[in-house]
């Protein structure tokens, strides 16, 4: 049987004008890769480092389905079968964690997109494109041994051999018009993750000075 949707939002709800206009003039940060390939920690230390506004999609999905509603069960259940949680769902969450903090100067949004309708329903929105899309390269290899062994710590539903093969399955089918789509929009900015993580944060770093210096 397949998941019910039906209490997930297909279509995302619009912005008020207000609110459109403040993420028109903060800086947006896309930092895209599949499962296991480093991101959450970059995207942590970035935060911290440039006083941006974190947000990680992945761990909103996963507070949302520790919870006890109908709706939660729904969520977990996509989470279980390494399926796509409805765009329209993702995008307002997405909106609803970016318009909560107040004067941030930028933003580090981590897992998203992860397919092409999220991309586009973003800049519908939104009203504009991200500053820039960061994706990590990384070998499938890699990112099934670092998932292994982070399944042996626990805390993830998600972090079972079955379930991480489905969800680099979909990662790699869905990842490529999403590349394509930022890269042609001259977006998209290639870090090879199978580097030291502290390599990996220095070419972050380089990436994020030179957007930084040019919207100065």
């Amino acid at each position: 049987m397949g998941i019910c949707q039906s209490s997930l939002p297909q279509t995302t709800k619009p912005l008020k004008l207000e609110l459109k206009e403040k993420l028109q003039s903060a800086i947006i940060v896309f930092i895209i890769g599949g499962p296991g390939c480093g991101k959450a920690i970059q995207c942590a230390r970035l935060a911290n480092k440039y006083d941006f506004y974190h947000v990680a999609i992945g761990d909103l999905l996963r507070e949302e389905a520790s919870r006890t509603t109908h709706r939660s069960k729904i969520i977990k259940e996509f989470l279980l079968k390494g399926a796509l949680v409805p765009s329209g769902y993702i995008l307002d969450l997405l909106t609803d964690n970016m318009l909560k903090p107040e004067n941030v100067k930028g933003f580090f949004v981590e897992g998203f997109p992860r397919e092409i309708n999220q991309a586009r329903l973003f800049e519908q929105v939104v009203g504009r494109p991200p500053n820039i899309v960061i994706v990590f390269d990384c070998s499938t290899e890699t990112m099934i041994q670092r998932l292994l062994i982070r399944s042996q710590m626990g805390g993830r539903v998600d972090d079972h051999d079955r379930i991480i093969r489905h969800r680099l399955e979909t990662h790699y089918t869905l990842c490529e018009a999403v590349l394509s789509h930022y890269l042609q929009k001259r977006l998209l900015r290639n870090i090879l993750a199978e580097e030291p993580p502290e390599t990996v944060f220095c070419k972050c770093c380089s990436v994020i000075d030179e957007l930084l210096k040019a919207a100065a």
